[in-house]
């Protein structure tokens, strides 16, 4: 990727789902570092070592599964069927997509965003007049964490990863 960013066939080089650990690992020999880290990121699965360690490094989060990907294989409904952050959406009359939108935001990740409906296109953009209070962003920081997609597929005793605490380089 090197040689590619090199030869000017891509701006930028980035990586997805990789830990700290995989992160360190890449900065030890990489001439060019990544710009990007693209994870699984949401209220109820926030992160909070990884995005320090990246911001620390100069590396954006880009969030996917802002919502917890409610229907998809990979996905789950915790984000979606969270009591606290509903409540936040009535109070500010906002949907609760709103509110997780605005909270990732305020996290400064990048956020990426999946919809076909014209209506919650528009909802998505309508995040950035208002803020999530400084109660609201405490409260949903203390939410219990728990990944959504462990990705235990690509646990095997014949790969390179013999458990989930191997391949997440225990940050799950």
């Amino acid at each position: 990727m090197e040689e590619c960013q090199a030869l000017g066939l891509t701006k930028s080089i980035g990586v997805s789902n990789f830990s700290c650990k995989k992160l360190e690992t890449i900065l030890s020999t990489a001439k060019i570092p990544p710009a990007v880290n693209q994870v699984e990121m949401n209220p109820m699965w926030q992160q909070k070592k990884l995005r320090k360690f990246c911001d620390e490094k100069g590396i954006l989060i880009e969030s996917y599964s802002p919502l917890g990907a409610k229907g998809t294989l990979w996905g789950t409904n915790r984000v979606m069927e969270c009591e606290l952050l509903k409540e936040i959406a009535q109070a500010k009359g906002k949907s609760l997509a709103q509110v997780c939108l605005r909270w990732a935001h305020e996290q400064g990740v990048c956020v990426l965003v999946k919809s076909f409906n014209k209506e919650r296109m528009k909802q998505n953009l309508d995040i950035f007049d208002w803020k999530l209070s400084a109660e609201e962003s405490c409260k949903i920081s203390q939410l219990p964490q728990c990944k959504g997609f462990p990705a235990g597929e690509f646990v095997s005793d014949d790969g390179p990863y013999k458990s989930l605490e191997e391949l997440w380089d225990g940050e799950i």
